[in-house]
């Protein structure tokens, strides 16, 4: 099944699903030796899912040497190492057949693949066997020309229930952030990008953020239409730290076409140099819309 009744209903509100029909010929369930290759190569990957407990989904950013993530299999990968101790998602990638979203994103090469399927542990990390596989454009990715491994020992994580003023100016000045949703039967996790100011912090507690023309398939939006849980996942491209917010979103459409998702945290955790890369300054994607006036805003938090 290429796309469920959530993305089948944002398309055919949009208008775009013939175009969706042509576009999602190119997910598939193999690995193509291509994709594996580029893989192979990845010091990093980005990983959504829910929490098989508390049922929050979360966004992780997982990292390693390149070919600590790689293809073992026509339908599989291999992850060693998992994701971090104290990490959100260490319940979820310890538990057999938890639906997962990957998303392999190179900035040095604008290239991203994705590949969604169920997540079991192994002896050296975890293995997802695919259900879904596909590569998306570079439309809206930053470019960023090379990294280098520091030396860090990451901070122990701060948690909480809204954004700290330090944290929502933080999230003003980023040009990229990483999306995991869930539906019925599985889990994405994508990307998102602009110039910085795209994303809105309208309250310690409340984001906001335009919805960019895409690939028309609408798999984000469509899990939302039928799910609101949601994990956003925003690096410090330089410091290495991250910050990870989960809680619910909804898609405003307006009549003129525009897009707006709307997100409402419920909680919020901060860990200072959860990862040891260091990448050099963005190079702007060139797709990138111009923020609104509206969305160059100062963060009024605390």
């Amino acid at each position: 099944m290429t796309y469920h009744s959530g993305s089948r209903a944002v398309q055919d509100r949009v208008g775009v699903r013939d175009l969706a029909d042509h576009v999602g010929q190119a997910i598939g369930q193999g690995i193509r030796p291509v994709a594996a290759a580029f893989l192979e190569l990845q010091p990093m990957l980005v990983v959504g899912a829910a929490d098989p407990d508390s049922g929050a989904v979360w966004a992780s950013l997982l990292t390693g040497k390149p070919g600590f993530v790689r293809a073992t299999g026509p339908r599989q990968i291999s992850v060693t190492g998992g994701a971090a101790p104290g990490d959100p998602l260490v319940p979820a990638l310890a538990a057999a057949g938890t639906p997962v979203g990957t998303l392999a994103l190179d900035p040095r090469t604008r290239r991203r693949m994705r590949l969604n399927g169920r997540a079991r542990p192994t002896p050296r990390g975890f293995a997802v066997d695919a259900d879904q596989v596909f590569s998306n454009c570079p439309k809206y990715l930053q470019k960023r020309e090379s990294y280098e491994t520091a030396e860090r020992t990451p901070g122990t994580a701060r948690r909480g229930v809204e954004l700290s003023g330090a944290q929502g100016k933080f999230i003003e000045s980023a040009d990229t952030f990483f999306l995991a949703t869930v539906h019925a039967h599985g889990a994405d996790a994508s990307h998102r990008g602009g110039n910085p100011g795209f994303v809105r912090v309208d309250s310690p507690s409340e984001l906001s953020w335009r919805d960019y023309p895409g690939n028309s398939m609408f798999l984000t939006l469509g899990n939302l239409a039928g799910d609101p849980r949601t994990g956003l996942l925003f690096p410090d491209w330089e410091s290495g730290a991250v910050l990870q917010l989960t809680g619910t979103a909804r898609t405003e459409f307006t009549e003129d076409g525009e897009r707006t998702v709307r997100f409402a945290l419920t909680e919020v955790i901060e860990t200072p140099a959860a990862s040891p890369l260091r990448w050099s300054a963005p190079e702007y994607s060139p797709a990138n819309p111009s923020p609104d006036a509206g969305e160059q805003v100062h963060y009024p938090g605390k």
